[in-house]
Formats: structure tokens, C-alpha cells, sequence
């Protein structure tokens, strides 16, 4: 599929809002984030940036669950990711793998012949 083609909000079909806290394990696996930052990255792969009202309950609700944890640095607090956050994401991506990735793979191959 080209860029141009590609739309980064999801269909009206398919609900998205249930993946949050596998996007923000997920991009915090990567490097430690502050709130607005991760808001920023969610808001580049699901194409609405969400609130601070949906992504601040969320990352308290992980912290509470020792996923992350938080550093005050100043005015701003960084977010980064615990052992306990780590094991969970490597399971939730064996799981994603299993259960959608035929579809992914599907998909790719589509676009390869078109």
C-alpha cells in the first residue's frame, strides 16, 4: 500500500481503544517517555492523539500494576518500563502473533501483488 494510500485513523468497522496499554508498554520498551510524548507517538500510529484524560489515568493504572514506574525530573515525570512491564509486553506480542498474525501476513502478501 503507498503512503499516499494510507489512512492512519482506523475504520469505522474495528475499535482500537483497547490496545492503550499495549502501545504504551510497548513504546516504553523501547526508551523511557514522558506523558505528552507517549501521547504524541500513540497519536502517529492510531491517528487521534489521546487526552490527557484517557493517557494519565492509564499510566497510573500500570504503575499501580508495577509495569512502569515513574521519575519526577523537574516539571516533567519520565515513564519507563520494569522488569515485571518487560515480561508482560514479550507476552502480549507472542499472544498479538498468534492470534492476528495470519492476518498480518495476509495483508502483506495482498499488497506485494497489487
Amino acid at each position: 500500500m503507498s503512503k499516499e494510500n494510507y489512512n492512519t485513523c482506523p475504520p469505522e468497522c474495528c475499535d482500537m481503544r483497547g490496545m492503550l496499554s499495549f502501545l504504551i508498554l510497548w513504546l516504553l520498551s523501547k526508551k523511557p517517555m514522558y506523558g505528552q510524548e507517549l501521547a504524541k507517538e500513540i497519536g502517529k500510529r492510531r491517528g487521534t492523539k489521546p487526552n490527557p484524560g484517557t493517557i494519565y489515568p492509564a499510566l497510573r493504572e500500570l504503575e499501580k500494576r508495577v509495569l512502569i514506574e515513574s521519575k519526577k525530573e523537574g516539571r516533567i515525570t519520565n515513564y519507563h518500563i520494569t522488569e515485571k512491564g518487560r515480561k508482560g509486553i514479550q507476552t502480549a506480542c507472542e499472544y498479538f502473533c498468534r492470534a492476528f498474525g495470519e492476518i498480518f501476513e495476509e495483508h502483506i502478501e495482498i499488497g506485494k501483488s497489487r
